[in-house]
């Protein structure tokens, strides 16, 4: 079979190479008396370029390489990554974007097994158990390793997988919830500052920063984290097989991963490259080969997220300078 994929791509790319190579050597030798012999062949060379390109693209798609896909979660997990009006770090995890690659992943027929890398302290709830279903109706073996972290949201969709390997120093665990709120009550008074709100539902207004929260209202939001934690324990002993008792009684704990596998949060301790051989022995080959998937981006969308990377680099070295002049920036 691999055999057969790389004589398909190395077919493809040298029809691609050949026919862009008579494209150009028609349009900008042969046929054009004002062109010089040097430009028409440089020209020519350039567009054997792009069609070895697009050829390439082409072999990669008809005659994929590999048969394992590998979704990535890391950072903060949002509904849209975090991006905004302002800049912010690019290393939060979209949501959408994850579901949309496992399920790219789901409809190619040479995939048979799903790894998901996961290095996230968690992030928002909805958007986690979104990546959870998804990895969860993956039609074939899903695999959840953790590198540094999985824990919150990230357990949560380690929920959803047939395995979770972890390295013995990660850290897991953390199943609980939390919720905030800013009190700004003694900072409005000294600004003169008071709130009137105008609600609709006793409720609607609720732990707002600028009024006093009152018993009742604490005693509904508390409601509210109570209910989100109560779906986070049945997803977490469904999944993973673990009593709501036990759930429970991790009380939101972190664990390191060899400790985490010995209470039985983790099946696995051991590296990529064991994760590796584990998928191949399940899928009955030798070897497998990885293809990390990557979410799809517009032209506008790449030029936009790579702008984001450079000036967060630079506004990060910037407050590397400033701090090591003694001059701190706060947020």
């Amino acid at each position: 079979m691999s055999r057969t994929r790389s004589l398909g791509q190395l077919a493809v790319v040298l029809l691609g190479a050949g026919l862009f190579a008579a494209v150009g050597i028609a349009l900008f030798v042969v046929y054009p008396e004002t062109l010089t012999d040097l430009f028409g062949v440089l020209a020519a060379l350039a567009l054997v370029l792009v069609g070895v390109k697009v050829a390439g693209s082409i072999a990669g798609s008809l005659f994929p390489g590999y048969d394992v896909a590998e979704v990535a979660v890391e950072g903060p997990i949002t509904r849209d990554g975090g991006g905004g009006s302002l800049p912010s770090s690019p290393r939060g995890t979209p949501a959408d974007d994850i579901v949309d690659q496992i399920e790219r992943a789901d409809e190619e027929d040479n995939v048979d097994a799903l790894l998901m890398k996961l290095n996230t302290p968690g992030g928002e709830v909805v958007p986690s158990d979104d990546i959870r279903i998804a990895a969860e109706r993956f039609d074939g073996p899903t695999i959840a390793y953790t590198t540094d972290v999985c824990a919150s949201g990230g357990y949560w969709i380690a929920s959803g997988c047939d395995e979770l390997w972890a390295r013995e120093a990660s850290i897991v665990g953390s199943i609980g919830v939390i919720g905030s709120r800013v009190n700004a009550t003694d900072f409005a008074d000294k600004l003169g500052l008071s709130y009137e709100g105008f609600t609709a539902g006793e409720y609607k207004d609720a732990g707002t920063p600028l009024k006093e929260i009152d018993d009742d209202e604490r005693a509904y939001l508390q409601g509210l984290i109570d209910d989100y934690y109560d779906h986070f324990v049945d997803r977490v002993s469904e999944g993973r097989d673990l009593e709501p008792s036990f759930v429970r009684e991790t009380e939101a704990r972190i664990y390191l991963g060899e400790h985490a596998h010995e209470n039985g949060l983790v099946d696995t301790i051991g590296t990529r490259e064991d994760v590796e051989d584990a998928v191949a022995d399940r899928l009955g080959r030798d070897s497998i080969t990885v293809e990390e998937f990557q979410p799809h981006r517009s032209l506008v969308q790449r030029v936009g997220t790579s702008a984001q990377h450079v000036a967060y680099a630079f506004g990060a070295g910037i407050a590397g300078l400033a701090s090591d002049r003694g001059f701190r920036l706060r947020t």
